[in-house]
């Protein structure tokens, strides 16, 4: 019996001289910086998309056409003549206006001649300087009439599909083509009248639509509406989108947040919130000499986004909070901090590093 007792003794001895023979390892966490950012309260609606400038072209004589000066889908500048209509009968009344012009200016001027040498009453001079003003009002008139066969750009923008060919005899009202200024487009939506107060012009926001659904277009507010209805009691805004390589069309339906109430404050990973009822906790960490240490602390928060949260109050710029290992992890816990979680490193890098 004396045999048996002194290797349990020995492993009695052995335990209480060497407890840290056993010891568990310290639980693992990845951490989080709380950052201070620019952060806003996005408001959701829905809008149409329509060209900065659009307008159909139409005739406004009736004539045939003569020239097309352009393809479906092109891109033109200001003034470039797309269409001109058959002007034979205009072109000759405006030369016939021209020559009376000129024979009228030739009159006066062998009128004048002969009044310089007192062959001739200052009264004939006046009325050949007003017949020949009445000729060139007429000539002027003539041109502007011929303005008319001659449809040009008004600005400058990528023309839609033609609806005439040459020979087509068209009348004052007939569609010819549609030109659109699609380098910026109009957005327009509606949002409850409740907002008003935090809208402005220059305020900035973000589309996306479905014909895009990996790109996001960004965008101001540049005018509110004047009215409210008073049946939906909506209030219409209107914004401004660049659009780069004019793939936006007019009628396409958008998807639009808006920034509000831009303003600094404290963001942490959504991750790192514990909520129990309702109050919200996070677990700060912190270094004592080499170990680390968690502290539990409550916390207000304010609007989500994306997987982050808005912290008002509880935690301050630049302290970490635990964002991986919460299920372990109690208030006063000594922890061992695997690392610390940016934008260039995630959870799954930081664990495969300690494998």
């Amino acid at each position: 019996m004396p045999t048996l007792i002194r290797p349990f003794g020995a492993l009695l001895l052995l335990l209480l001289l060497c407890p840290l023979a056993f010891a568990q390892p310290l639980p693992g966490v990845i951490a989080s910086l709380a950052e201070r950012a620019p952060w806003s309260d996005p408001l959701e609606a829905l809008g149409t998309l329509s060209a900065d400038e659009s307008v159909t072209l139409s005739a406004t004589v009736t004539k045939t056409v003569a020239e097309i000066n352009f393809a479906d889908g092109e891109q033109v500048e200001r003034g470039r003549l797309l269409i001109r209509l058959e002007d034979g009968e205009e072109q000759a009344l405006l030369r016939a206006a021209e020559a009376l012009s000129a024979e009228r200016a030739n009159v006066l001027g062998r009128v004048s001649q002969l009044q310089d040498r007192n062959l001739a009453a200052r009264a004939d001079v006046e009325d050949r300087q007003a017949q020949l003003d009445q000729a060139r009002a007429q000539a002027q008139a003539q041109q502007a009439r011929l303005a008319n066969y001659r449809i040009r750009a008004p600005f400058s923008g990528r023309v839609g599909f033609r609806e005439v060919s040459v020979g087509t005899l068209v009348t004052p009202g007939t569609a010819l083509v549609t030109l659109d200024k699609l380098d910026v487009m109009k957005l327009d939506f509606s949002v409850p009248e409740v907002f008003l107060g935090r809208l402005s012009p220059g305020l900035a926001l973000s589309a996306t639509s479905v014909a895009f659904p990996d790109e996001v277009f960004s965008g101001e507010i540049a005018t509110l509406g004047t009215r409210i209805d008073p049946v939906t009691r909506n209030i219409e805004v209107r914004a401004l989108i660049d659009n780069p390589g004019l793939r936006l069309r007019p009628g396409l339906l958008m998807e639009v947040i808006v920034q509000q109430r831009l303003r600094d404050t404290v963001v942490v990973p959504e991750a790192a919130l514990e909520p129990s009822g309702d109050r919200h906790y996070v677990m700060v960490v912190h270094e004592e000499g080499d170990d680390h240490r968690l502290e539990q602390r409550s916390v207000m928060i304010g609007e989500r986004r994306h997987g982050e949260v808005e912290v008002l109050e509880g935690l301050d710029e630049g302290e970490l909070v635990v964002v991986h290992g919460l299920q372990l992890a109690r208030d006063g816990l000594a922890v061992r901090l695997l690392g610390v979680m940016d934008d260039h490193t995630g959870v799954r890098e930081i664990l495969e590093a300690h494998r």
